[in-house]
């Protein structure tokens, strides 16, 4: 293929075919059969100046919108190819169009798919109008006047995950075990376009059925309600963000995508655990790395701290670390009850007569831990009880019913910071020197003794492991945990040590 530049100029001494001209001008309206006839022609006396390597390359997808009075509405797919056209062309195409069309004084140009409308179930506001760049003759101007207008609400490669009506900041009740991450939700709902950004990103973590989803489709919520000041908020599950980006690589319209995902000013992430892949997360750290570099908010959230995400890179985990990192705790019996109070309430819109007993609830809140979506499922075996045999609540039928849902206490999770202060102490040693280089007896056998306990009590791999204590080799804590395990069979002073560690590492 030719250059732009040399097809430009090899082209342009082509003589251009005579085309019929209309010189009345023509009321404004949409496109119809004259003026895509019309448009045929400006494209046939485009192809000839330029020629048809050049036109198949940056006019092939350019497509006629509207011819409006003095105006003439084109889209192209692509940022980037707006960009191109709008540098090179732009002059070119006005003239093209001037000579089949005397009364059009500019061209303004829109992107079809390039700007991320916020897929929810709100009510629809009114679509506001693409990006546009605007040419005019250049006679009658010094630089070529672009005309920004409002971003339109979505793409289709990033049309965001379904927000759940029923989760909401008013929906969502509020406990010990939550208040930090709610205050810190709603503080970042509330703010408004153009004020500095206080906790960025926002990283909530918890377990499984404890509110994460529901806090970030709040925030999601209670952001699209304020998109008249001026904010576009988008709300991805992980699973859509890696979709969009690998569909965005195969039609390649990456450049799109990034430009689009970067335009956001509140990004709301899900799931984050589920990141995969080499080229996905570099693209989510450079996002990420751009967003808050840019000012833009981001709130993430999983189901483990930053330094447990061992599938991330470590500056993602780093950057992650830097903003405000908040743990939403296990549900207190409080504010477990409080919770089946207002699922009862719901429930009873949709099934009059369905009543559950104080102490029928207050026996659930108290044996019933887990999460809330064990209490879910407790009052659905209810109601059912209820519903299909006609029987009344109470104690002994939730006993019955939810005996399964009664689960044993979690043991404690032990952290290897905590297996490293606890080896320290008992051995009269720093955790510097756990740490540390050094290699005399007096810190050898403490430090994998503290490895072995690493590798025994929690779930982090070798490597991780390894980068805990010192940014060692993962083949160094095999070595350890190996050689502990060996001396502890046959060293009972030394088996009696470590069963003494373990005990003490996981008492509440």
């Amino acid at each position: 293929m030719l250059k732009p530049e040399t097809a430009s100029a090899e082209y342009s001494r082509r003589p251009i075919p005579t085309l019929p001209t209309t010189h009345e001008p023509r009321p404004a309206m949409q496109t119809n059969n004259s003026d895509k006839e019309l448009w045929a022609r400006v494209k046939l006396r485009l192809r000839a100046e330029v020629g048809d390597d050049v036109y198949s390359s940056w006019f092939a997808r350019m497509d006629l919108d509207a011819v409006d009075g003095e105006v003439t509405r084109l889209s192209v797919p692509t940022r980037f190819l707006k960009s191109w056209i709008q540098a090179h062309y732009f002059e070119r195409v006005l003239a093209c169009w001037k000579a089949e069309l005397p009364a059009v004084r500019r061209v303004e140009l829109t992107v079809r798919s390039a700007v991320i409308r916020t897929n929810t179930r709100a009510k629809p506001e009114r679509p506001s109008e693409p990006e546009r760049e605007t040419a005019e003759p250049a006679g009658e101007r010094n630089e070529p006047r672009i005309a920004i207008a409002p971003s339109s609400a979505a793409s289709d490669a990033l049309g965001g995950s379904p927000l759940d009506p029923r989760l909401t900041f008013d929906a969502f009740l509020v406990g010990r075990s939550n208040t930090l991450a709610h205050a810190a939700a709603k503080q970042v709902a509330s703010a408004r376009g153009g004020e500095p950004v206080m906790f960025n990103p926002l990283y909530v973590h918890s377990g499984v059925g404890l509110g994460k989803t529901h806090l970030l489709q709040a925030t999601a919520w209670a952001g699209n309600a304020q998109s008249g000041r001026g904010r576009k908020v988008l709300y991805l599950t992980v699973e859509k963000f890696m979709y969009g980006f690998v569909s965005a690589l195969k039609t390649q319209t990456a450049i799109a995508f990034k430009e689009t995902l970067r335009g956001i000013d509140v990004l709301v992430i899900d799931d984050l655990q589920f990141l995969q892949g080499k080229s996905t997360q570099a693209e989510f750290c450079h996002t990420l790395n751009a967003l808050i570099d840019a000012g833009r908010q981001v709130v993430i959230a999983a189901d483990r701290p930053p330094s447990d995400l061992e599938t991330l890179d470590e500056r993602v985990r780093s950057r992650l670390a830097g903003g405000l990192v908040v743990e939403m705790g296990s549900h207190e019996e409080e504010l477990r009850l409080e919770i089946l109070k207002s699922r009862v309430a719901a429930a009873r819109q949709h099934h009059v007569g369905f009543d559950v007993p104080a102490p029928v609830l207050a026996f659930i809140a108290k044996t019933v831990t887990h999460n809330g979506r064990d209490l879910d499922g407790a009052l659905n075996r209810l109601l059912a009880h209820n519903k299909l045999t006609g029987h009344p609540v109470t104690v002994e039928m939730a006993e019955r019913a939810v005996r399964d849902l009664v689960r044993p206490q979690d043991p404690k999770r032990v952290k290897i910071e905590d297996i490293q202060r606890m080896v320290a102490r008992q051995y009269n040693v720093s955790r510097a020197d756990l740490l540390s280089s050094r290699r005399t007896a007096n810190v050898v056998r403490p430090r994998q003794i503290a490895m072995y306990l690493a590798k025994a009590l929690t779930l982090r791999s070798l490597p991780e492991i390894g980068r805990r204590f010192g940014g060692r080799d993962h083949t160094t804590v095999l070595h350890a945990v190996r050689k502990i395990e060996t001396l502890a069979s046959s060293d009972t002073a030394l088996a009696e040590e470590i069963e003494l560690l373990k005990r003490l590492l996981q008492e509440p």
